[in-house]
């Protein structure tokens, strides 16, 4: 604990610290936490407000409840101002989930153009671009001369009204985007011209790429990812500049994309998980393990329909969980590969067919395979030619059922609007279980019992 509590001194001596970060500060922060409540309410106290904002997007949300209670109303309108607006936004929106008449009373007392910029950037939808863009930016109209923008820029930077800004946006009438230049091409530039003069001729090499602010932010990560972007401007349906959207904001909607998709693979819900509430994450975890256990039972069901062929030949009951079991694996890998394939948007539902074919030859190919080394095992084994038939045939039913549906599920989902992640592992495991288990024993009643 004394090293989190020295970062945390350390950052408070000199927050211009090179060394120390914020995220290196809400690290401490959060360890601190589990150790000394108290302590760290303390230190919460101390962090400068053009800061705070920062250190607190970068704790976990069940420790913003913390911060609410220990400052002030006032305090919190400085924490917001001095945020970019889609943190700021990010930030209210986490206030008025734990407590709404706070964050409208926040909101009320914070400049009326930070607040317009807040009621825009909440007024679209959390799959939008819209939601996950910033207003801060630097533009300027194509008719003005280089030199008077250059000079606003300075006024901005002079003001900490600007940061991390790498270019300029040209703009013509009623604020439409027209150009996108880098500040080093700027530099090179004739400063006493007006950009129209110095972009005659070479208007294709800055023409823009944009997104449009009711894009869905998931095709917006592809652009960036395809195009290697840093930062991206984002227009209304009037091509009016309204925003942009930088790197980092990308990476934090891939990040939680990620964590959802993994979480819901495995049924657990990640907001729960994020809580402190051992009874809240046992809950949610519970209830996917209960529909779990219902497909068990259905699983057993099957087993049930043989229970007089396996008392007839005692290896089927040593064979049977090996089919079930390689099946559920090749499911889960192709399962695993198709959901990473969706949320990443390599795969469109207009080429699912490609996509299914080809996780099922594959499947098909190691089913063969495999099919082949157990039916050997199987023969050395227990000295049976028909049981290596048998689990072999299985074998290869069972790996063609995994692959087919381990593509076919999440790809269903996804057409139905439903997180092709959530449920998707519940369902192929009970395919992969019950075609196991019934090919395995069906194909031993009919030729291995007489």
């Amino acid at each position: 604990m004394s090293k989190n509590v020295n970062i945390i001194e350390s950052f408070l001596k000199d927050p211009s610290h090179a060394e120390i970060s914020t995220t290196d500060l809400a690290k401490a922060l959060r360890k601190l936490a589990k150790h000394d409540k108290e302590l760290f309410n303390t230190y919460l106290q101390k962090i400068p407000n053009e800061h705070l904002g920062d250190v607190v997007l970068e704790l976990p949300e069940k420790y913003l409840k913390g911060v609410l209670n220990e400052l002030e109303s006032e305090d919190l309108v400085e924490v917001l101002e001095e945020l970019e607006s889609d943190d700021a936004t990010d930030l209210l929106q986490d206030i008025e989930d734990i407590d709404k008449a706070r964050a409208d009373e926040i909101l009320s007392s914070m400049d009326k153009d930070d607040q317009e910029e807040i009621k825009m950037l909440k007024s679209y939808d959390e799959d939008e671009a819209g939601a996950h863009m910033q207003t801060e930016l630097f533009s300027a109209n194509i008719d003005e001369k280089i030199s008077e923008s250059i000079e606003r820029l300075r006024a901005l930077k002079k003001q900490g009204e600007l940061e991390n800004v790498h270019q300029v946006y040209v703009l013509g009438t009623f604020d439409r985007l027209m150009y996108y230049i880098p500040l080093e091409d700027i530099l090179i530039f004739d400063f006493s011209k007006t950009y129209r003069e110095v972009l005659k001729g070479r208007e294709e090499d800055f023409k823009p790429i944009f997104v449009r602010d009711y894009d869905d932010i998931d095709e917006v990560a592809k652009l960036f990812r395809e195009h290697d972007l840093a930062v991206v401007p984002v227009v209304d349906n009037h091509n009016r500049l309204v925003g942009r959207i930088t790197s980092d904001d990308i990476y934090d909607v891939m990040q939680e994309s990620a964590t959802e998709q993994i979480y819901n693979l495995a049924g657990v819900d990640d907001e729960a998980e994020e809580e402190e509430n051992f009874f809240e994450a046992g809950k949610s975890r519970g209830t996917w393990l209960f529909v779990n256990l219902l497909t068990a039972i259905l699983a057993s069901f099957v087993i049930q329909m043989f229970d007089s062929t396996i008392q007839s030949y005692v290896a089927l009951a040593v064979l049977m969980p090996i089919v079930a079991s390689m099946g559920g694996n090749a499911g889960t890998q192709t399962l695993t590969v198709t959901v990473r394939q969706l949320a990443l948007g390599d795969i469109e539902l207009s080429n699912a067919k490609e996509t299914i074919k080809k996780e099922v030859l594959m499947s098909l190919a190691n089913g063969f395979v495999f099919a082949l080394v157990l039916g050997v095992i199987a023969y050395i084994w227990f000295g049976a030619k028909m049981l290596g038939v048998v689990i072999a045939l299985s074998m290869i039913i069972n790996l063609f059922v995994a692959g087919l549906f381990g593509a076919l599920i999440p790809l269903l989902l996804k057409r139905l609007n439903i997180d092709p992640a959530v449920g998707s592992t519940v369902i192929l495991t009970t395919v992969t279980d019950v075609v196991g288990f019934f090919s395995f024993l069906g194909l031993a009643s009919m030729l291995l019992i007489k």
